[in-house]
């Protein structure tokens, strides 16, 4: 590469530089020269979300935060991202399963209920209630009546958890259909992350349209004043990440010059 400038240079001579020249072959000295600017982003912005935490806990603030997506969209990635360096005691990352038979008679909505935060924590719904506004009905897992009762109830249900006080961000992750494809071809050819495929993963491609469909209706109908969504483009997941974090901090009014 021509033309590298001084504080190329310097960049490159760090550890972290040295560090993403020699992670991936063949050998990249922009993507390099990225990453070390991502990780520095990173780390400045992971003060602040350690900020936003301390003023969390300090105000008794309720504070919940769901991730949207397709299928490999980076999620958990970006979710990662956020904790990592914040109190793990004052926070939870909620993943939840498939209902199990009792849950299946509860109120659709009542499992989630039931992990929100207390007093001064923070809560990160990987994936949310609105698995019953796109994959459920996408992959045949709930009825037409529970979706149209899902979709009936959901901007009041956001409602009532604003007005008793919880603070809710929205965020959904996009991707193209070459990248999901792409980031599915990675993952299947990857001995550490073949487990993350799911059997409603390998259905997503051919149910592409599908999925895009029940999004648009999800969008239209829930992406309210009160409870907006943020759409994040993810197709690159340094430049997604910084962004989820940066819109995590611009929506809530934390004290920016408290002490940590």
């Amino acid at each position: 590469m021509e033309n590298l400038t001084q504080k190329d240079v310097n960049k490159l001579n760090s550890n972290r530089g040295l560090k993403a020249i020699l992670s991936k072959e063949p050998y990249n000295i922009e993507r390099a020269i990225r990453y070390v600017d991502y990780e520095r982003k990173l780390k400045k912005l992971q003060l602040e979300l350690i900020k936003l935490q301390t003023w969390a806990i300090e105000k008794n603030e309720r504070i919940i935060v769901i991730f949207e997506g397709r299928d490999a969209a980076g999620k958990g990635g970006a979710i990662r991202r956020i904790t990592e360096r914040i109190n793990p005691r004052h926070m939870r990352i909620v993943a939840l399963p498939k209902p199990n038979e009792d849950e299946r008679t509860q109120w659709y909505f009542q499992r989630y209920v039931e992990r929100f935060p207390k007093a001064g924590e923070m809560v990160f719904f990987d994936r949310s209630w609105y698995n019953r506004a796109v994959v459920e009905p996408v992959n045949g897992f709930c009825t037409e009546k529970e979706y149209n009762v899902f979709m009936n109830q959901v901007n009041d249900f956001e409602r009532m958890i604003l007005e008793s006080g919880i603070r809710l961000v929205k965020i959904y992750m996009s991707i193209t259909k070459r990248e999901q494809a792409k980031r599915f071809n990675d993952i299947k050819n990857d001995p550490l992350k073949q487990w993350k495929m799911t059997p409603v993963d390998e259905k997503a491609q051919e149910l592409w349209d599908d999925y895009t469909g029940f999004k648009r209706t999800m969008f239209s109908k829930t992406n309210t004043v009160v409870s907006p969504w943020k759409v994040i483009r993810a197709n690159r997941k340094t430049i997604a990440r910084v962004n989820v974090i940066n819109h995590i901090l611009k929506s809530i009014p934390y004290d920016k010059n408290i002490k940590v």
